[in-house]
This record gives C-alpha cells, sequence and structure tokens, in this order.
C-alpha cells in the first residue's frame, strides 16, 4: 500500500450504545441497508468488503482489524481503478462511549489530495444515512411508546400508572405544556393523578400516524370525554434517548 498522508476526518454523536451501532459493521444485512443491495462484509481480520452503489459502482477492501464494539479498519479501493485502485486506501471507524450515545470517529486514509477531496461529501451523506438507520432500529417501537404514552394517562391506579411509565421513559424524563413544567417520574406521575382528579372520565388518545426522525416523534393527539366526544387536541413533540426511552416530551394545544 503506498504513502497515505492524506485524511479525510468526521466525528458524529448517534444517540446509541457501542454494541447496537458497531453490529452494523458486522451483519451484512445492516452493512447492505446502510450502503445498498448487493453490499457485504465478512467481520473478520483478512474478511472481505463489498460495498455496491446504487449506481451500480463497485468498492472493495479487505478488513484489516476489528475490535468489537470500538474499532474496525479496512481497505477501500474501486474495481474500476478510478480514482483509487483495490486497496488503495484505508477506512478506520473509531467508536467511543459518550453520555449520550457513541461518538464515531472515521479517518479515511488517501494516497492523493485529489482522491481525498472526491469524497468528502460523500461520506457526509453515508454517515448521515447511517445515523437515520441506527435510529430508525432503535425506535422502531415509537408508535407503541407514544400510544403507551397516551394511555398512562388513563390508568387510575397510581402504582399501575408508575409501572407503565417506567416501561417506556426515563427516570429524568421532561414533560411541558401551557400547565405543564415537570421533571422525573415520580412529578410526572403526581400531575397526571391530579389531571384524572380534576378531569374525572377523559381519555387522551393518539391521532393519525406517529412522524419519527432522529430520535425525535410527532404524535397528533385528542382528549375525548366521557361519552367519547373530542374536547380538545393538539400535537406531542416526543424526544428519545439512546436507549429508546422518552426523556421528553413537549405538548402543543391546537387552538
Amino acid at each position: 500500500m503506498p504513502e497515505l498522508a492524506h485524511l479525510l476526518e468526521r466525528t458524529l454523536v448517534i444517540e446509541a450504545t457501542r454494541p447496537t451501532v458497531f453490529r452494523f459493521f458486522t451483519d451484512t444485512a445492516r452493512w447492505a441497508a446502510w450502503w445498498s443491495a448487493g453490499s457485504a462484509i465478512d467481520p473478520r481480520p483478512g474478511g472481505r468488503v463489498l460495498i455496491r452503489y446504487p449506481n451500480g459502482v463497485l468498492a472493495m477492501g479487505e478488513v484489516l482489524e476489528i475490535v468489537e464494539p470500538e474499532r474496525i479498519v479496512f481497505t477501500y479501493g474501486y474495481e474500476s481503478g478510478k480514482p483509487i485502485p483495490p486497496g488503495g486506501s484505508r477506512v478506520t471507524i473509531r467508536l467511543e462511549e459518550v453520555e449520550s450515545g457513541t461518538r464515531l470517529h472515521l479517518t479515511h486514509s488517501f494516497a492523493e489530495a485529489d482522491a481525498r477531496d472526491q469524497h468528502v461529501q460523500g461520506w457526509r451523506f453515508q454517515l448521515s444515512l447511517f445515523a437515520n438507520l441506527v435510529a430508525d432500529e432503535i425506535n422502531a417501537g415509537a408508535p407503541g411508546l407514544a400510544d403507551a404514552w397516551f394511555a398512562a394517562w388513563s390508568i387510575s391506579d397510581g402504582a399501575e400508572r408508575v409501572r407503565s411509565l417506567e416501561a417506556i421513559a426515563a427516570p429524568e424524563v421532561r414533560f411541558r405544556d401551557r400547565y405543564a413544567h415537570i421533571d422525573g417520574l415520580v412529578e410526572l406521575n403526581d400531575h397526571i393523578a391530579a389531571s384524572l382528579r380534576f378531569m374525572p372520565g377523559v381519555r387522551l388518545e393518539r391521532k393519525g400516524a406517529v412522524r419519527h426522525c432522529q430520535h425525535t416523534m410527532l404524535a397528533d393527539w385528542v382528549v375525548r370525554g366521557p361519552d367519547g366526544t373530542e374536547r380538545m387536541s393538539g400535537v406531542n413533540v416526543f424526544v428519545l434517548d439512546a436507549r429508546g426511552r422518552i426523556a421528553c416530551v413537549t405538548g402543543f394545544w391546537n387552538q
């Protein structure tokens, strides 16, 4: 391999645990979801790396080093030999555990500056796509989380309500709307109890599909009275943490 003195570096934080992020480098189905159909990886030293781009361009390489869930290093080049011959560059991906999830450090080492510059936008796009794929997998149950959140507001038994909330929300969950500035599950449970006391028989329901992107989801809601009629409506903005739990909810009321 020639001297690889020209570096392309990118860093981003992905709100997921390191083992969750790393399995996208060791599972061919996830690897192909990141790149495109037909891509594959053999996650062992000497294993083959194959990237088949949607436009038919084929890149390939070999795993040089793999330390789960910390680091993977592989060579990278194109079947055509342009702009990089097979084995002509090296990709190092390192994962660092941080409070909000995982910090991904990418270093792509090239022999020529021009080849490096041609790959800046490509890596910006691919890593953005990668972060979205990880988030989508973690939050595949987002509609169920929203439904469980709304259902908790109709549970009259305090102990049962706490168990329901603990299953879906972080202990330090925050809730904000025009009538609430709540921090933590204990305070949230008390707030819901007060709501039930002052508005007996009402029911909070999701209305329509949940929209989700990068750990943030939007869910429209309605409040129905004991007779089933709609009394009020709005939308909640949910923020999910690296473990897929509800970390923060902001409620907006329709006028």
